[in-house]
């Protein structure tokens, strides 16, 4: 008596649909994972609310004279600056996914290649949205509030999500470069609190600052995204509010940057990528 040993091999390519269907599926899986793992929520929702009070009750008095005045500043600001830190969540995700062998099992089974990566950052980009909006919620509990018009909320938030998707293969790719998640959360204190600080996102430019250091903080995407949002948001100079904000110019300039992150790091990523599936 002879066994027959039979083999299936596994499809190195699906169709579109079907990739869509495993893309989704995994984003699913990243999104309920915040069940078993409540340290991730607190990122996203505790540590927001920390910074907004915190940023407002103690510095908006010093900075502004009360905290009303400096709602204006602080809260668009802090919008861009919890977006970018969220984005690190998708290379600390990603990271832990390779080193405790995820992305092995995903490698043997017939989805589409690119399905782990893309769900990942789409689920990442939800979490992202999240992040922002109990930002936004909790800076019009304590006194911000929308001059322009609540519409325009959606072009704020797509802006932001827009720019931080563009930003996030930055993520991706230390996540798939370092060895272990501690290093994703390393770089980006180490990135994001400086791009942060040395921007308009805090404290309005001045021409009391180093030429070279009013010029970073000028052209500095951040600073672009935060004018972008105030002049979506409130329609005015926060300094002057006899003069218009423009929106659309620092808008593309932001996404701009994106961009140009994004055409260095795609290619990196898949790169790196690669090598590990």
């Amino acid at each position: 008596m002879t066994t027959a040993t039979v083999t299936r091999e596994l499809p190195r390519q699906v169709g579109l649909p079907t990739g869509l269907r495993n893309t989704m599926t995994l984003t699913w899986r990243n999104l309920v994972q915040i069940k078993h793992n409540p340290m991730e929520l607190v990122d996203l929702s505790v540590q927001p609310i920390m910074f907004v009070l915190l940023f407002a009750f103690v510095f908006g008095p010093a900075m502004a004279g009360s905290v009303e005045d400096y709602l204006p500043i602080l809260i668009p600001g802090i919008i861009v600056q919890n977006a970018l830190f969220a984005s690190m969540t998708t290379g600390v995700g990603l990271n832990n996914d390779v080193t405790k062998g995820v992305f092995d099992r995903f490698r043997s089974l017939p989805i589409a290649r690119s399905a782990p990566l893309a769900g990942r950052i789409i689920a990442d980009t939800v979490k992202q949205a999240w992040s922002m909006f109990i930002v936004m919620v909790v800076g019009l509990i304590i006194g911000f509030r929308i001059e322009t018009s609540w519409i325009k909320l959606l072009p704020a938030f797509g802006l932001l999500l827009a720019f931080s998707l563009l930003f996030a293969w930055v993520s991706v790719f230390v996540g798939l470069a370092v060895d272990e998640p501690e290093k994703v959360q390393i770089f980006g204190f180490t990135i994001i609190f400086p791009i942060s600080f040395l921007s308009n996102a805090f404290i309005p430019v001045s021409d009391k600052y180093p030429g070279w250091i009013r010029a970073i903080m000028e052209h500095n995407p951040v600073s672009l995204l935060g004018d972008a949002i105030r002049g979506l948001l409130i329609g005015h100079k926060v300094t002057d509010p006899s003069v218009v904000q423009p929106v659309l110019a620092p808008a593309i300039q932001s996404l701009l940057w994106g961009v140009g992150i994004a055409a260095v790091f795609i290619p990196l990523s898949m790169r790196a990528f690669k090598r590990k599936v």
